[in-house]
């Protein structure tokens, strides 16, 4: 079943547009990470599943449905973000009593013991939070929906490594015993990656990649060795990233579609091959065209 179906969805903010003829789909059951660069439209592509916007152009439906004004798409899933609100009449122990009025498949056990865990107490107000306990909070809210489409966009935003790595773990565990589709948006990626089944990729509003997190491992590989031999063996490649180590020594991170040439080359023209972290390779695919930083100082 598909839970996420986007077909040439375009959203435009006057002359600036966010997303571009993206199409994509997300099966239920699965955990995706929306990966990108600040403004490359993950926040806006969660708003719109979520129903909060519309889009410009294109065709998006969340159970089938259109997700803007749908009650049905609102009640089964939830986004999860810096820029929740609560009613600031309520304290936390009255906000996770009316969530539980509102979301079908709310898990009151588990929101008291995360609640209990976190060390909230139940006269507070959200208002009153630090930024990190606001994001403890929100991801209580988020785990307890059980929303059949549950986002989060950046949700750790102000907490500290200890509290990520509990929030990820809680994530996993609640995920394994009642499975649903899950979206994380994040900068993050060396640190969910193990969670993930598969990425979104996004640039400038395009989608890069849609694929298997497995298959993000394979996607580049790292090749170095004597620069003028380099130079002119990357001449017919996909090259990602390069730099210069020395006068006599380079390396550069290509596109990994013929894996065995590689190999064949690497051993004829004594290059030394290595692997590429699933981070780094999403950070090499939406670098600007250009070089990097260092271009500003020469």
């Amino acid at each position: 079943m598909k839970v996420v179906e986007c077909e040439g969805l375009v959203k435009d903010y006057g002359r600036s547009r966010a997303l571009n003829d993206l199409s994509f789909h997300i099966s239920e059951n699965k955990i995706t990470g929306l990966i990108g660069r600040n403004g490359a439209g993950k926040t806006t592509l969660l708003n719109i599943m979520a129903g909060f916007q519309k889009q410009t152009s294109g065709e998006v439906r969340v159970f089938n449905e259109q997700p803007y004004n749908s009650l049905f798409a609102s009640a089964n899933s939830i986004l999860v973000d810096d820029q929740m609100s609560f009613p600031i009449a309520l304290n936390l122990g009255e906000v996770l009593n009316a969530a539980a009025s509102f979301y079908p498949k709310w898990d009151a056990e588990l929101a008291s013991k995360l609640f209990e865990y976190f060390s909230f107490r139940l006269d507070y107000r959200h208002s009153e939070l630090s930024k990190g306990m606001k994001s403890t909070f929100n991801i209580i809210v988020g785990l307890a929906s059980r929303c059949s489409l549950t986002m989060f966009d950046e949700p750790t935003t102000g907490m500290d490594a200890s509290v990520r790595k509990d929030f990820y773990r809680a994530l996993l565990k609640d995920y394994i015993t009642n499975p649903r589709t899950i979206i994380i948006s994040s900068h993050h990626l060396e640190e969910i990656e193990d969670l993930l089944e598969d990425i979104l990729l996004l640039k400038n509003g395009e989608k890069l990649l849609h694929i298997p997190i497995s298959e993000v491992k394979e996607y580049a590989i790292a090749v170095q060795g004597k620069t003028s031999v380099l130079n002119d063996w990357l001449e017919d490649k996909r090259v990602l990233y390069r730099k210069t180590i020395s006068s006599e020594l380079s390396y550069a991170v290509i596109e990994n579609n013929y894996t065995e040439k590689i190999k064949q080359d690497a051993r004829k023209l004594e290059f030394e091959l290595s692997s590429v972290s699933s981070n780094d390779i999403c950070i090499y695919l939406t670098s600007k065209e250009r070089g990097g930083i260092d271009e500003v100082f020469e």
